[in-house]
């Protein structure tokens, strides 16, 4: 109500200042009760997943697999964006990039300085992932507040999942039913 009030108050008289009045409270009435219907605990409840699912493939072994239909998947990644933010502002969305290989988990090793790595990078798919309500539109939440991640860490998604060819670049979009996320290596 206070928000309403700031709104009316700002706006000049007239008809026309309160019909713009009127619009904006409005607004923020409908953004106020999209926020108090999304139960955050409810949603973190059913996603998150305690243990890590098996049979998770790499982007590029999904890659291969998928079908421009989608299709039950669970796949591996590191939330990246590749010079990018990997997130959605606002959004249950997020990026994934491919898992470094066994070489690069060796000591000193710096994936972003191996020629090897960078290769392997530029020709691996990324990973367009979502978290949709049970209406099928996207959660009205940063995922990093819904599920305390951040950019670098490991995350298994299990979900559906459809890579078409034909697009010009490589993208395995991914609608998530479950996310396990993995400790950091210490």
């Amino acid at each position: 109500m206070n928000r309403i009030r700031a709104v009316m108050g700002s706006v000049g008289g007239g008809a026309r200042g309160v019909a713009t009045a009127l619009v904006a409270a409005a607004i923020v009435l409908a953004a106020t009760a999209v926020r108090a219907e999304f139960d955050v605990a409810a949603a973190r409840g059913r996603l998150v997943l305690a243990d890590e699912p098996a049979g998770a493939l790499s982007l590029t072994a999904a890659k291969e697999k998928l079908t421009p239909e989608p299709q039950p998947i669970v796949v591996v990644g590191r939330i990246g964006g590749r010079g990018m933010d990997p997130f959605v502002k606002g959004k249950a969305s997020f990026s994934l990039v491919e898992m470094p290989d066994g070489h690069a988990s060796k000591p000193g090793h710096k994936a972003d300085d191996c020629p090897f790595c960078k290769k392997r990078a530029a020709s691996a798919p990324i990973a367009a992932v979502q978290f949709v309500g049970e209406d099928g539109a996207e959660l009205p939440i940063d995922a990093r507040a819904l599920f305390g991640v951040k950019e670098g860490q490991d995350v298994v998604i299990r979900g559906s999942g459809r890579f078409d060819p034909k697009l010009g670049i490589p993208v395995i979009q991914l609608t998530g039913d479950g996310i396990h996320v993995r400790p950091a290596a210490k």
